[in-house]
């Protein structure tokens, strides 16, 4: 009797997970996209009654270990999501506002004039100062070295010889990472305890299933990219400086886009390198045509990302301030983004 009732008790599980998983008659939202809402997102059902009454939603995700911080949000847009895509790769344009001190996209393959309009000074890179285990910037211990052989630092274009040395090393490791070439760092030594950037985002990547689920394929393309093309997929890479915490930081993000059939889009970004604060970052861009509304759509953001500075002594305390802060980024980033989209449809 047990033997034959365990397949049962199974079967009865699954339909109920497959029945709470089913968006509510007359639902909004595609059925795939509502099962990943509600499944993988861990949104409500009053979050989604909220977004589809025209209200941003977002909360926190659980964090899978010390120094990981998730969170999502979504919000209906009326606009479509061609515009969107549109607008999002012209990132420099789309990303342009007061926390964005400067930004450039690399060319394709990346040249080292890619990085001319990125200014060095010493508020965002203090390089005379910098040695291993003891620096303010993301550098590996070879790197750091350098700046100890190669700059006289009594010299008066020191400094400008420094900031050129950065771009250098900073083009180097994009080339790296774009051609799957030697030269990518893949160590930090900027601190006592060295942080793994490419371990941090394969644990990341192990932590983020929502992305395989909403393209399948594309987590496996992202743990071996540049290795293998994915079949619509398109990528780019761009550099930023941008205001955060104590001092302005730089990263360079890697976007992937790709059709996830013929109603949805999605993107993600993972850094490839920051100077400050962040270990690694991974997102997932969704969006999402409304069922109901041809010129509608719905715009779904998630990070997870890792810092160091989030685990040990008042861990707990930075992670509330920091959890706080990416939940209030994530409503005034999607709230500018249906402002924009819907003001361009207007004209």
């Amino acid at each position: 009797m047990v033997r034959r009732a365990a397949p049962v008790l199974l079967t009865a599980v699954v339909l109920s997970a497959s029945v709470f998983a089913a968006p509510p008659p007359g639902s909004d939202l595609a059925p795939e996209l509502y099962r990943l809402l509600t499944t993988d997102l861990k949104f409500s059902k009053n979050d989604l009654e909220d977004l589809e009454a025209g209200k941003a939603v977002k909360h926190t995700l659980p964090a899978t270990s010390a120094g990981e911080v998730a969170a999502v949000g979504g919000i209906r847009i009326k606009s479509t999501k061609e515009r969107f895509l549109a607008a999002y790769r012209d990132i420099v344009r789309f990303k342009r506002g007061p926390s964005v001190l400067q930004i450039g996209r690399f060319s394709n393959p990346p040249a080292l004039s890619d990085l001319d309009g990125l200014s060095i000074t010493g508020d965002d890179v203090d390089l005379r100062d910098c040695r291993v285990r003891d620096c303010s910037i993301r550098l590996p211990a070879d790197g750091i070295h350098r700046f100890e052989k190669e700059i006289d630092w009594s010299k008066p274009d020191a400094d400008a010889r420094a900031a050129a040395l950065f771009k250098q090393m900073l083009f180097e490791n994009v080339h790296a990472y774009t051609t799957g070439g030697p030269g990518r760092m893949t160590q930090y030594d900027d601190d006592s305890l060295p942080v793994m950037p490419v371990q941090d985002f394969q644990a990341l990547l192990k932590s983020s299933p929502y992305i395989e689920t909403a393209r399948p394929g594309l987590g496996a393309y992202l743990a071996g990219y540049p290795a293998e093309p994915m079949a619509g997929a398109e990528d780019f890479v761009y550099w930023s400086k941008e205001k955060f915490g104590f001092a302005p930081f730089i990263s360079v993000t890697h976007v992937t886009l790709a059709p996830a059939g013929p109603h949805e889009y999605i993107a993600t970004t993972r850094d490839v390198y920051s100077s400050r604060y962040f270990d690694a970052s991974l997102a997932l861009v969704i969006a999402s045509d409304s069922v109901s509304d041809p010129h509608a759509f719905y715009l779904f953001y998630v990070n997870r990302s890792r810092a160091s500075a989030l685990r040990g002594a008042f861990a707990r305390i930075r992670r509330s301030i920091v959890e706080r802060r990416a939940r209030g980024s994530l409503d005034e980033n999607l709230r500018d983004v249906k402002q924009r989209l819907e003001q361009l449809g207007s004209n």
